[in-house]
């Protein structure tokens, strides 16, 4: 265990600066494109305090560090794996390679996040609780109109979504934002399962990736984004 913390320390803390005998290592995965408030969110201050905390504690010099490891208790060092390995958790949506051409089929887009909800799962992940909550910037704004209104439908109810099916897809997102707001609602890729069905394996993957509207059109309010924005 030390030998790996101490690897994962340096690659962590030091920014692999120095080298290590254990060929070991966490690679870090973001967003290509994110929200401009996505830093300010709870879960990412929580990640930089955490970091920040544990920065002030590891010490700098990689001799010095492997006697500092060598002294945790059991706790202190789960907590600290846990905190290196973190930041390689991938639990992005993304379309599939349908061709092979060396991108991520489509059996491994769905074992991913099948394991991904299984670890959500185990440390009791409340993304509402978190703070997370549908915007036009960060949700309402990257799906089309039928994905606007079957969450209205489904937080709000059928009255509210005729309310705003007549509008535009700009003014649609935005009413949508505010009878949303302190609902709870969180799209389908952001909720924990109760159980993992083996059904998770087949080749179906969330509609608002494939990028097909329900009608078969899009329009200029419907331009296409990336699909690892539709979740942020």
């Amino acid at each position: 265990m030390t030998v790996l913390l101490h690897k994962l320390c340096l690659d962590t803390f030091h920014h692999g600066q120095f080298n290590s005998c254990l060929e070991a290592s966490v690679r870090e995965v973001s967003f290509p494109i994110q929200p401009a408030d996505l830093k300010d969110s709870l879960p990412a201050k929580a990640i930089d305090e955490r970091h920040e905390a544990w920065s002030t504690d590891v010490p700098k010099d990689e001799t010095t560090l492997w006697h500092w490891l060598d002294t945790l208790d059991d706790a202190r060092r789960a907590n600290l794996l846990a905190q290196c390995v973190s930041f390689g958790v991938n639990a992005l949506h993304e379309k599939a390679d349908r061709y092979g051409d060396g991108g991520v089929s489509v059996h491994g887009v769905q074992r991913r996040l099948a394991q991904a909800d299984q670890l959500a799962r185990a440390i009791g992940l409340d993304l509402v609780q978190c703070g997370w909550r549908p915007t036009v910037e960060n949700y309402l704004g990257r799906v089309t109109k039928p994905h606007i209104l079957a969450a209205v439908r489904e937080a709000k109810g059928e009255p509210a979504a005729q309310l705003i099916d007549h509008l535009k897809k700009a003014e649609m997102a935005k009413e949508a934002e505010r009878l949303l707001e302190g609902t709870g609602w969180l799209p389908e890729p952001l909720r924990t399962p109760d159980e993992v069905d083996a059904a998770s394996e087949s080749e179906t993957l969330p509609a608002f990736l494939s990028g097909d509207d329900e009608d078969g059109e899009r329009g200029e309010e419907e331009a296409e984004v990336p699909d690892e924005l539709a979740a942020e």
